[in-house]
């Protein structure tokens, strides 16, 4: 019965790197000692990072403005801007391609708020910001399947502009001002 050669080159490689790293050690100390400081230098250290709050706070505000501004960019580009043309309605050129793309930027956007608000738990003061916002920002989590299946696509993309504006006030009010930052396509299917 043949081999496929797929697994005559995977076999081969793994011979090749087991004799490799066979006569590379040696029998000498100083490999040894080499493989110990190898070992010792990927080995994490024992003792927790001193990362102060001050510091969490920091990256708390910079991980919020980048997800919420993703989720504003995705709103943006796929949802409001689509909305304002006139591509959800009945009839129009394109409707379909649009409303698929605004489904998946609205699961997008739903999914980079939620990170957002985790984010912002980590700044007492963003966090009091966000607070009001909980419930909006979970009340977006149907709307994505409502705009693929064309349902009240005016009340559900206004929707999503009304959240994602509270949520670019409420950094704002913080101090981490968020800007609309368009995720690539890649970015939307991916999640």
């Amino acid at each position: 019965m043949p081999v496929p050669i797929r697994r005559l080159v995977v076999a081969l490689t793994v011979c090749c790197a087991l004799l490799g790293g066979a006569t590379a050690c040696g029998s000498g100390s100083s490999a040894t000692k080499d493989t110990a400081a190898v070992v010792a230098a990927t080995t994490p250290a024992t003792t927790p990072s001193s990362s102060s709050t001050v510091e969490k706070q920091k990256l708390s505000k910079t991980r919020f403005v980048a997800n919420a501004g993703l989720a504003a960019g995705a709103t943006y580009q796929w949802i409001v801007k689509p909305w304002k043309a006139g591509k959800f309605k009945k009839g129009a050129k394109g409707r379909r391609t649009a409303l698929i793309k605004a489904a998946l930027a609205g699961t997008f956007a739903y999914n980079r708020l939620k990170a957002a608000k985790r984010n912002a738990e980590g700044d007492p003061t963003l966090s009091k910001a966000l607070a009001p916002l909980s419930a909006g920002i979970d009340s977006l989590k149907n709307l994505p399947s409502k705009l693929r299946k064309g349902d009240s696509t005016d009340a559900t993309a206004g929707a999503f502009d009304d959240i994602i504006n509270k949520v670019k006030d409420a950094g704002k009010s913080a101090g981490a001002p968020v800007t609309d930052k368009v995720p690539s396509t890649s970015q939307l299917s991916g999640g």
